[in-house]
C-alpha cells in the first residue's frame, strides 16, 4: 500500500486557497475563519495562511471587525471561440483602446514569415492599450496584411475591435485563430502602461488569425494582466 508524504502546512494553505479561488471570483464576502477551518477540515493557522495567499494576490482584503472581502476583480475570457475583447467581455462593461500606435511599417522576418508576406514588404502596425471601463487590461501590438489593415486606419480603432472591423471591411468571414500562451513577469515599461507593479505576473498571447479560406491575416501579440483576467475553455476529450 502507497504511503503519503507527510504534507507541510504550507501545502494544505495553498490546496485551500485554489479552492476558495472561485469562490473569492463569485462573492464579495467570504465565511469567517472559523467556518472555513470547518469546511476544509483545516487548521486555523492554515486558513490564515491560505487568506494570505489570496491576499497577495490582490483578491481579498481583511478588515477588524467587518471581515474578509473581495477587493479585487477577475473577469473570465473564454478560450472556446475565436472573438474580440469587446465581444467577450461586453457582458461585464465598456472596453476601450488607447490607439498608441498606427501605421504603415516594414515586415520584420519573423511577422513576413508568419503572415505568409516578403521580408521588408509592407505591413501595418497596431499598438493598443485596451481598458475596460477605463481600467487597464492588456496591451495589444498587431501586424496585418496590408490590403486588410490599410482600410482599417480610416476607422474607429478607439471603439471597434479589429477582428469586427477586418470582416466589414473585408467582407470576409475569420475562420479560425493559431494560439500560444505563457505567463512572464511585466518588465517596467509595460506595468507603467498596464498600472502594474514591476515583474507582476501577465498572460503574454501569440494569436495568428486566419480568414476562414486558411488564409493569414492578423498576427498578435498580446500581454494580458494576470490579475484582471482568467482564462476559460471547455475541452472535450475525442
Amino acid at each position: 500500500m502507497p504511503t503519503t508524504p507527510r504534507r507541510t502546512r504550507a501545502d494544505s494553505a495553498r490546496q485551500v486557497a485554489d479552492l476558495l479561488r472561485r469562490q473569492v471570483l463569485a462573492e464579495e464576502t467570504l465565511p469567517c475563519e472559523e467556518d472555513l477551518t470547518v469546511e476544509f477540515s483545516a487548521t486555523r493557522n492554515t486558513v490564515r495562511e491560505a487568506l494570505a495567499l489570496l491576499r497577495d494576490d490582490g483578491l481579498i482584503a481583511r478588515h477588524p471587525g467587518v471581515g474578509t472581502v473581495v477587493v479585487g476583480h477577475k473577469y473570465p475570457h473564454g478560450l472556446n471561440r475565436l472573438a474580440g475583447l469587446a465581444e467577450v467581455l461586453r457582458e461585464h462593461g465598456e472596453v476601450t483602446n488607447d490607439v498608441r500606435t498606427a501605421d504603415v511599417v516594414p515586415a520584420p522576418a519573423v511577422v513576413a514569415h508568419r503572415l505568409g508576406v516578403p521580408e521588408r514588404s509592407e505591413v501595418v502596425y497596431l499598438e493598443r492599450l485596451r481598458r475596460l471601463d477605463g481600467v487597464p487590461l492588456s496591451l495589444d501590438l498587431t501586424y496585418l496584411l496590408p490590403e486588410i489593415g490599410k482600410p482599417l486606419l480610416d476607422h474607429d480603432l478607439a471603439g471597434r475591435d479589429v477582428f469586427a472591423l477586418i470582416e466589414e471591411t473585408s467582407g470576409q468571414r475569420l475562420g479560425y485563430a493559431d494560439i500560444d500562451v505563457e505567463a512572464l513577469n511585466a518588465d517596467a515599461e509595460t506595468a507603467a502602461v498596464l498600472a502594474v507593479p514591476p515583474g507582476a505576473a501577465l498572460l503574454r498571447w501569440e494569436r495568428l488569425t486566419h480568414f476562414a479560406d486558411g488564409r493569414p491575416v492578423d498576427l498578435e501579440y498580446i500581454r494580458l494582466r494576470g490579475d484582471r483576467l482568467t482564462m476559460r475553455a471547455r475541452l472535450d476529450r475525442s
